[in-house]
């Protein structure tokens, strides 16, 4: 724990510039810090005898070996760059033998063997037949290559887990411990918990919020899982819908702005834009995507007459707010500033600054003996957490210091204490397997940066949209669902952009459009089968098969699936410029034209899939609704206006119809017909 605790402290003072080291040495500790941490957790975890621990010991202590070498060496490595000594090279091979070693016991085997092909790519691809053959590469040139410099190992993934990715971890780490999921459930609970099928939108509601600071899919749903689908299941959800929910709405909150998983960070500094034109592109997807989730456990709700409590019986959102409505202020200062031109390592250390002068201080001013002081307490520390644009980070650690002084003393001051050094461990765990994938993943783009393979596989996805761009779209879908099957989002986010990016950008598709729709496709990896890391997650909750959750999220999450494609055809949909639309109607009408239109193929697709919209839907009906929501989707001539005809005439046969449907009863949660 306390390696962890020293881990975060490290990641803090580095980020908040209190030690200044050179890029390359911060990347190398941070590693070494990694690989310091991973192997003595998973043995104890995992209740390993006296040898496997020293064993684990050996290989955190080489890790570290390295990251003090590159520091020892910072300036020599420098100079000799290109031509390694024999030492650096053994110390090359500890730094990829510990980072291979760490990932596979930390996510399985999958990552590990794909970055251990595109290693031997790099050594014995000059044997493959043309044209997967390169020049060839001597073992020194290509162990320098990825354990030194910034191409392999600690190349810009790292770079990011390093300063952004940890530092927003830890940040969503003190808000939890903090409180925040007991606020999100009870405003969820107090806002749509009476409705109709209140307890799957609380699930929905309460994950994405979650989901937005956390920005991890599979701990959103182990973390909110536990109170929601437990919730749903005792209202009448089927297990394997309860899971489905929950499944899709955490996963949904690595696509939801601010913190998107971390990859937004990493794809701002990969395509060199600032961090709210990613969000921009993102925004209105993940509405639409939470919206139809939303929209498919009403219709749900609605075809098993599910209801919600009672109002009595649930929690007052506005009360909640009125209570613990500071707990908001570090989120609402950090998307501050990320939408105001601020760096994201800028805006994430000042809103992890307020949070922990929030903790701190909750404790000291409970001990003050009135409310007046109290307030002049807040008003004060309000002041000194303001003087940070002034001042600098400074005033801020002093302030930090003495509360931490006043909470030795100070009633419940030693359990806050606790409480902080928890969620800076707690932190630290949570980043280790995003901060290995980044480092294994390094492995990927050495490979490409030094071979150059990506131009193989992206000639390829050209060569078949010269004839389709639909066919190479389904190709890198793929690709992407393929390579998601076992590997976190960020690794394979990394993979498939690297690899298709510069192919759809040569086809013709804005470059975040082809990024963004290589990461909606990672995320949608965890949802679906055979692997579904999200929804077996979610299976011991639900206490139902993995599989079965899996079947039933495909099914909320339609709208992920439909929209990276109806982004490509039509750029606006992420508030980007391009596409024949905006050229024929301009910029504007085309985004409300296109939301529009996206809205009614989801409520088409909500009423098809669940058999529900209003009334139960004859097989026709559902048929007809399938058939107007893919034409709408296509995005070819003729086909919009195919799919409004259709639409049109699905709507109709709801109106026609109503009085000749066979309509059952109505009951209620306990069966009791309204």
């Amino acid at each position: 724990m306390w390696i962890a605790v020293v881990f975060s402290l490290f990641q803090i003072a580095t980020a908040a510039h209190i030690i200044s080291l050179p890029s390359q040495v911060m990347r190398g500790f941070h590693v070494g810090f990694l690989m310091l941490l991973v192997f003595p957790l998973v043995a104890m975890a995992r209740g390993a005898g006296p040898g496997m621990k020293a064993g684990a010991w050996a290989l955190a202590l080489a890790g570290v070996a390295v990251a003090l070498y590159q520091f020892v060496e910072y300036e020599p490595l420098l100079l000799r760059a290109g031509d390694p000594l024999f030492r650096d090279i053994v110390f090359g091979v500890i730094a990829l033998a510990t980072v291979f070693a760490a990932a596979y016991i930390l996510m399985g085997p999958a990552l590990p063997i794909i970055s251990g092909a595109f290693l031997a790519y790099c050594l014995l691809g000059q044997y493959l037949p043309a044209p997967l053959d390169h020049r060839g590469y001597d073992f020194s040139q290509v162990i320098d290559h990825m354990a030194y410099g910034t191409e392999g190992i600690y190349g810009i993934p790292v770079y990011v887990s390093a300063t952004y990715i940890f530092l927003f971890i830890l940040f969503g780490s003190f808000l939890e411990r903090a409180g925040m999921i007991k606020l999100f459930t009870d405003v969820s609970l107090g806002l749509v918990g009476h409705a109709r099928g209140g307890a799957a939108k609380v699930s929905v509601i309460s994950s994405g919020l979650m989901g937005t600071i956390s920005g991890s899919g599979v701990a959103n749903v182990v973390t909110t899982g536990q109170f929601t689908i437990p919730l749903m299941k005792r209202f009448g959800y089927r297990a394997a819908f309860a899971g489905g929910v929950e499944s899709t709405a955490s996963m949904g909150g690595q696509i939801m702005p601010p913190v998107m998983g971390a990859v937004a960070f990493i794809m701002a500094e990969t395509l060199g834009i600032e961090y709210y034109e990613v969000v921009k592109a993102a925004i209105i997807p993940a509405v639409l995507y939470f919206a139809s989730a939303f929209w498919m456990v009403h219709l749900e709700a609605g075809k098993h007459g599910l209801h919600g409590l009672p109002k009595s019986e649930l929690p007052s959102a506005v009360r909640a707010l009125r209570e613990r409505w500071y707990l908001i202020l570090p989120l609402a200062v950090l998307v501050y500033l990320l939408f105001t031109g601020y760096t994201p390592l800028f805006a994430g250390t000042i809103g992890l600054a307020m949070t922990v002068l929030l903790i701190l201080g909750g404790s000291v001013a409970l001990g003050l003996p009135n409310q007046v002081l109290r307030v002049i307490f807040w008003i004060g520390l309000g002041l000194v957490a303001a003087s940070f644009f002034r001042f600098g980070i400074n005033v801020v650690l002093i302030a930090g210091l003495l509360l931490i002084a006043a909470n030795i003393f100070v009633e419940g001051g030693r359990k806050t204490l606790d409480v902080c050094r928890a969620s800076l461990a707690e932190g630290a765990k949570t980043a280790l397997p995003v901060g290995v994938a980044c480092a294994i993943v390094g492995i990927i783009i050495g490979t490409m940066t030094l071979t150059g393979a990506a131009n193989t596989f992206g000639q390829f996805i050209v060569s078949v949209g010269e004839t389709s761009l639909f066919l190479s779209l389904v190709l890198t879908m793929i690709t992407c669902i393929i390579l998601g099957m076992g590997i976190p989002t960020i690794p394979n986010y990394i993979i498939t952009s690297s690899i298709a990016g510069p192919a759809l950008l040569e086809l013709g598709v804005p470059l975040i459009v082809s990024h963004m729709f290589v990461f909606y496709f990672g995320i949608l990896a965890d949802l679906t089968p055979p692997v579904a890391l999200a929804c077996f997650a979610a299976g011991p909750i639900a206490k139902e098969s993995g599989l079965k959750i899996s079947m039933e999220a495909i099914k909320i999450a339609a709208a992920g699936f439909v929209i990276p494609f109806m982004a490509v055809y039509t750029p606006a949909l992420m508030l980007q410029d391009g596409g024949p639309l905006a050229e024929a109607w301009g910029y504007y009408t085309a985004v409300a034209y296109i939301i529009f239109k996206t809205g009614l193929a989801i409520a088409l697709w909500g009423g098809a899939v669940i058999g529900y919209l209003s009334r139960p839907l004859a097989a026709w009906e559902r048929l007809l609704a399938t058939a107007a929501a893919f034409t709408l989707i296509a995005a070819l001539p003729v086909t919009d206006e195919i799919g409004f005809g259709l639409a049109a005439a699905f709507f109709a046969s709801l109106y026609f119809f109503k009085g000749n449907a066979n309509i059952p009863a109505n009951t209620d949660k306990h069966g009791a017909v309204e």
